[in-house]
């Protein structure tokens, strides 16, 4: 048996064991993916989980809130999307090592890709950016970012995200709440980054007024998969990335770097896990 982990706080809804397991079903692997969750945000809650997995012979973990950061400090080895992000969701456990990797960044570049192929994502307006918004702010620059306005209500959290931004050669700005509507009206894309739209908090972070202009529209919020974001967006004529894109790609790349077997038969993958956990979208 190969097992894989998912360490962080807050993960037992997670869906990522029943599309792990099914992976391994599918390549006839005998996969057990295991949540590893914390009552405790200390780094030391986080380490000594990391220890004991390794110590049982786990191949791998991911990692989730709030551990994405302080998890680079346990790598032996960084990727370079880690590099880039500064931050990994996904560590693989092999001979005697730690190597870290952020399939958020390459699974949001997969994602927008199967729904916008070629397409450049053109100028864009992040709200949120925080962990996630961090792996997608960079890897919208992979798919053809020309410039990226982000908005946060944490100012020194999108500053900070602007200026690694920009030292790494891109072209990134920070904008108050008040200009959204009206930067809104002049990009591509239209981003989410933020927990609204989420069961929990649920609403739209943009004003529906301001959807329309644009091309495409992406929200990394997976639960509901109909936001009210996306929503105005497809009301509005846009092409839908869903954050289900991103669940779904980061987890098959993870699972790729786990087990070494890559998978090339995705669209039947995506149709037995929507209709095995009643995955249902009117938008996706």
């Amino acid at each position: 048996m190969q097992y894989i982990g998912l360490i962080g706080q807050s993960i037992s809804a997670s869906r990522s064991p029943s599309l792990h397991n099914m992976l391994g079903e599918l390549k006839q692997l005998p996969v057990n993916y295991e949540l590893q969750e914390l009552d405790s945000s200390a780094v030391e809650a986080f380490t000594e989980r990391l220890s004991l997995i390794r110590e049982k012979g786990f191949i791998g973990t991911n990692v989730t809130f709030p551990f994405k950061q302080i998890a680079v400090d346990s790598a032996d080895e960084v990727d370079e999307s880690v590099k880039k992000v500064g931050a990994t969701n996904t560590l693989l456990l092999k001979d005697a090592k730690v190597c870290a990797f952020n399939t958020d960044y390459t699974g949001f570049i997969r994602g927008y890709r199967t729904r916008l192929a070629d397409q450049p994502a053109g100028k864009v307006l992040m709200i949120g950016a925080g962990g996630v918004g961090r792996a997608v702010a960079f890897g919208l620059f992979e798919v053809g970012a020309s410039e990226l306005f982000i908005s946060d209500l944490n100012v020194a959290g999108a500053e900070a995200l602007a200026q690694s931004l920009n030292d790494a050669g891109y072209k990134a700005t920070v904008i108050s709440a008040d200009e959204m509507a009206d930067v809104a009206k002049n990009v591509d894309g239209l981003v989410n980054c933020t927990p609204v739209g989420h069961y929990k908090t649920p609403g739209n972070p943009l004003a529906a007024s301001a959807f329309g202009a644009q091309k495409w529209a992406f929200d990394a919020v997976y639960t509901p998969l109909d936001t009210e974001f996306l929503k105005a967006a497809s009301a509005a004529g846009l092409t839908i990335v869903s954050g289900f894109d991103l669940f779904f790609y980061q987890a098959l790349d993870a699972f790729e770097i786990f087990t070494g077997v890559q998978v090339d038969d995705v669209t039947p993958v995506w149709n037995q896990f929507r209709e095995k956990y009643d995955v249902v979208s009117d938008l996706i």
